[in-house]
């Protein structure tokens, strides 16, 4: 009898039980495993997946909503993979299109990696913009910031979301309240006891992933950089929206290196919602 096609085969939602066979497929491209990544992602978001006839899944990807629940006003896809043995056989295409077409009417938004731009561009994705991505040991300033920093604690929880949802532009509630858990830092800067911005770093293998990162201006999202840097040995990775010259121009000069560029794509509105200057940084380039 012969094997089925991947193309052919049904696509299911992925759940939590997956993760194994998710870091599995990482590992098939050459992509780090990513557990801890991929379990934060299927519990916060969906996940779709085909099982490939030979074992393993032959591709997945997940999409996390924001909004009302139930009536999502944002969509973010991320981890797209296509297993190696199954690749160039029009399987993303198929996932891509599945999910589009599920989403819809949703408004989507993603980064796309060089290699997986001209699919995304065919599935009528546009480039609004860039990503920066950089990794380094972090090489403290000198002068202390004038920003003050300190732990998040639980009563800050609300606000956060408040704050989250304003410089975002939609409700991430699902994602949001999932930090604490997920991340190993989690600060805040306060003016006047008020909060001006907050950050998180989580852990990604070897390194700490600096994400998301909001503040109220270029000197708070300094200040919060550096007191993440502050409390952890690791590497420092992180994606920043292009514009933000000054703040990628001060990460660099702290050790802080170029990896790579991705492009921020969107699909059914122009532009993403919220307050891209107070924007800095996505939690992962996975969800927005």
């Amino acid at each position: 009898m012969p094997t089925p096609s991947p193309i052919a085969l049904p696509i299911r939602r992925l759940t939590f039980r997956d993760v194994t066979a998710c870091a599995d497929l990482s590992e098939d491209r050459g992509w780090p495993r990513e557990e801890h990544k991929w379990g934060f992602l299927l519990t916060a978001g969906k996940g779709y997946g085909i099982d490939a006839p030979d074992g393993g899944l032959a591709a997945a990807c997940v999409v996390t909503e924001y909004g009302p629940q139930g009536r999502p006003d944002l969509g973010a896809i991320g981890m797209v993979l296509v297993a190696e043995r199954h690749s160039r056989q029009g399987v993303g295409r198929r996932l891509m299109r599945h999910v589009v077409s599920t989403m819809s009417p949703t408004p989507l938004t993603l980064h796309a990696t060089p290699n997986g731009l001209p699919l995304y561009e065919d599935l009528g994705f546009k480039v609004i913009g860039r990503a920066e991505m950089l990794r380094g040991h972090f090489t403290p300033d000198d002068t202390e910031s004038e920003v003050a920093t300190r732990a998040a604690t639980a009563e800050d929880l609300a606000t956060l979301l408040r704050l989250d949802e304003e410089v975002f532009g939609s409700d991430r509630t699902p994602l949001i309240t999932r930090l604490p858990a997920f991340a190993d830092q989690l600060r805040v800067a306060e003016e006047e006891g008020r909060i001006i911005g907050y950050a998180a770093a989580w852990p990604n293998m070897d390194t700490h992933v600096v994400g998301p990162l909001i503040a109220h201006d270029t000197r708070t999202a300094k200040a919060l950089l550096a007191s993440l840097a502050a409390h952890t040995d690791r590497p420092l990775r992180t994606d920043i929206d292009v514009r933000h010259e000054e703040l990628l121009t001060w990460a660099k000069k702290r050790g802080l290196a170029s990896v790579a560029f991705n492009a921020v794509m969107t699909y059914g509105i122009p532009e993403l919602p919220g307050d891209w200057s107070r924007r800095f940084a996505p939690l992962t380039v996975a969800a927005g």
